[in-house]
């Protein structure tokens, strides 16, 4: 228990000086993207809708505690794509909202191929519930004038696609808001590109591999892979690794054509194991798909 707080106190004064050095992080990823790029928005060809919920280090006070949602949705000029983001992220007293607006345009290269430009705008807010903590030092600079903060911020993103291959480079937040105050927030721009694909192996079987990388200054690049089995078009059980992290897997459902749900986990490989039970993830989404067209069902990514 011991061990359990000292670590954890070390995770917080790191994040009061630079608090979003690192995004949420998911084991279910891929099913994310629209948070990190906006040239995703309106790619499924419908109005979609997910939420991701994430129980970081089980049973660690004060441990990350992540959700998302995103909707998306081409509109009827099929070339461009609107989205809506939003993002509550807790870490112990720090708690961050965010809610961004989501654009794309599209461009055909070729018969099958999609070229996405996306834009991403909205706010970031910030703040710490100091009246929570209890400070053992009197009078710590560290604890001393934290001040709540609203950052507007802007990003961008390219989404490559065809039916069995993506590739996508983004950076969602691109203004690096600082303050002369030395224990206010610090909003690192971030860098991320996913890539992946699907292809058959048998009559009712898919693989459908990803990688993930993120970048930001002052942090490790984390580089995250999975791989998936897709039975029948129905039932997704996939295998995760996060570089020098942990590991994990998942299983999703495909219920109907519109509705999709899926729970993961993934497990520490470094020396915070031992201090946690793993982290836990509830996947909802949902296709506003009513009818036989053009329209992948299921989406594959």
């Amino acid at each position: 228990m011991i061990m359990k707080k000292i670590i954890f106190l070390s995770v917080l004064m790191l994040s009061v000086k630079a608090f979003s050095q690192q995004d949420p992080q998911f084991t279910q990823y891929f099913d994310n993207t629209l948070h990190v790029n906006p040239a995703y928005a309106g790619s499924s060809g419908m109005l979609s809708a997910t939420a991701l919920h994430r129980e970081q280090w089980f049973g660690f006070d004060g441990a990350p505690r992540s959700t998302t949602f995103s909707l998306h949705t081409p509109l009827n000029y099929r070339s461009v794509g609107l989205g809506l983001t939003a993002v509550n992220d807790m870490i112990g007293p720090i708690r961050q909202n965010m809610i961004y607006v989501d654009f794309s345009y599209s461009i055909k290269l070729g018969e099958k191929s999609t070229l996405a430009l996306g834009l991403k705008g909205g706010i970031n807010m910030l703040n710490v519930a100091s009246e929570g903590m209890q400070n053992i030092q009197p009078n710590d600079p560290a604890f001393m004038n934290l001040q709540n903060q609203i950052n507007p911020n802007v990003g961008f993103g390219i989404y490559y696609h065809n039916p069995h291959f993506f590739l996508g480079l983004s950076s969602p937040r691109i203004l690096e808001n600082s303050s002369s105050n030395p224990n206010s927030y610090l909003e690192n721009r971030h860098y991320f590109g996913i890539i992946g694909g699907v292809f058959s192996v048998a009559k009712s079987l898919k693989m459908r591999p990803s990688v993930q990388v993120k970048a930001t200054m002052g942090a490790p690049i984390s580089v995250d892979a999975s791989l998936a089995g897709i039975v029948s078009d129905k039932l997704w059980i996939g295998g995760m690794y996060r570089l020098n992290s942990s590991a994990g897997g998942f299983v999703q459902y495909q219920i109907s054509r519109q509705f999709r749900l899926g729970v993961g986990a993934d497990f520490g490989t470094n020396g915070l194991r031992n201090a946690n039970s793993g982290s836990y993830e509830l996947l909802i989404s949902y296709d506003f798909n009513y009818k036989k067209s053009d329209v992948k069902s299921p989406r594959y990514f």
